[in-house]
């Protein structure tokens, strides 16, 4: 299969590239460090634009999981333009291109975040529960999502994935954790009670690869492990995997007034299920959170 990526150099999508390529599919990564491609994505080749396809041989799949990343620092108006453009603007930009193909690819999977789902507060979520609206994380997922859903309109089966954060052996939410942790430095957010969903990389790759090659797979998927734990759970856990104690906790005010609305990622959060994955047969190699941590702390950097 010859798969176009965008998003390739990130921790996703360089686990996709390794898995893929592995299994000997075509790899093309678009990129604005295209030199750097074959390096970071297991020898994929790397283009700067859409246009550098031309006259090429059309992609079967595309798999579009590029976007700034949201958690990094403020949401300052110059910032929440940056993350408007490199997901909304960038996907629309994408479907563009994929409406000129003489031939468009058979399916997009276009990433998303968990975060469409606004704070859910203690209600059980699934695929069919409403979108949020109340934060500029739900609008911008919301929008994401809108823009990928164009490309129906061209026969494409459109798959959008809203991704729950994901554990990683390195880099992502656990790089960021461990140091603190592994110091006695941890503790949980807040009151600690709010959901918080999560996913091993693992399965996050193969989700992915399940649904692209399920022809019957199609709308929304949440991509969260089925066990889902409230950030106290997920401290205690941690803290527990790494034989440290985690008593100093962030209180809520401190968060608020260091990030603003950004730290309703930490705050907020969502009791959310995997439904639709569940029930078209995709089956989770780390649906517990404990076991998930111990292969992944147990994996060399």
């Amino acid at each position: 299969m010859r798969i176009l990526l965008t998003g390739g150099t990130g921790l996703i999508g360089r686990a996709l590239c390794r898995h893929w390529k592995s299994q000997g599919h075509e790899l093309i990564v678009w990129s604005r460090r295209p030199q750097e491609v074959p390096g970071l994505c297991s020898g994929a080749r790397g283009i700067d634009r859409l246009e550098a396809l031309s006259g090429a041989e059309p992609p079967d799949a595309v798999v579009n999981l590029a976007g700034a990343p949201i958690a990094d620092r403020p949401w300052t108006s110059a910032r929440r333009q940056l993350l408007w453009s490199s997901r909304i603007e960038l996907t629309e930009h994408l479907v563009d291109w994929l409406g000129s193909l003489a031939r468009p690819p058979r399916v997009l999977l276009s990433g998303s975040a968990v975060g469409w789902y606004g704070d859910g507060g203690e209600r059980l979520l699934d695929e069919d529960s409403a979108a949020g609206n109340e934060d500029f994380g739900s609008q911008l997922c919301f929008a994401w999502e809108e823009a990928a859903q164009r490309a129906e309109a061209l026969g494409i089966r459109v798959i959008r994935l809203r991704t729950a954060p994901v554990l990683a052996p390195a880099g992502g939410m656990l790089a960021r954790l461990r140091l603190p942790f592994s110091l006695g430095l941890g503790g949980r957010l807040g009151s600690g009670r709010q959901w918080m969903p999560w996913i091993h990389l693992d399965d996050e790759v193969g989700l992915i690869d399940f649904l692209l090659q399920h022809e019957d797979c199609a709308g929304p998927y949440n991509a969260c492990a089925p066990q889902t734990v409230r950030n106290a759970e997920f401290t205690r856990a941690l803290a527990r995997a790494l034989h440290r104690p985690a008593c100093l906790p962030a209180p809520a005010w401190a968060l608020r007034l260091a990030l603003g609305e950004m730290s309703g990622l930490l705050l907020g959060g969502q009791h959310l299920q995997p439904r639709r994955a569940l029930e078209a047969g995709y089956r989770f190699r780390f649906p517990d959170l404990d076991a998930a941590l111990a292969d992944l702390l147990g994996r060399p950097d």
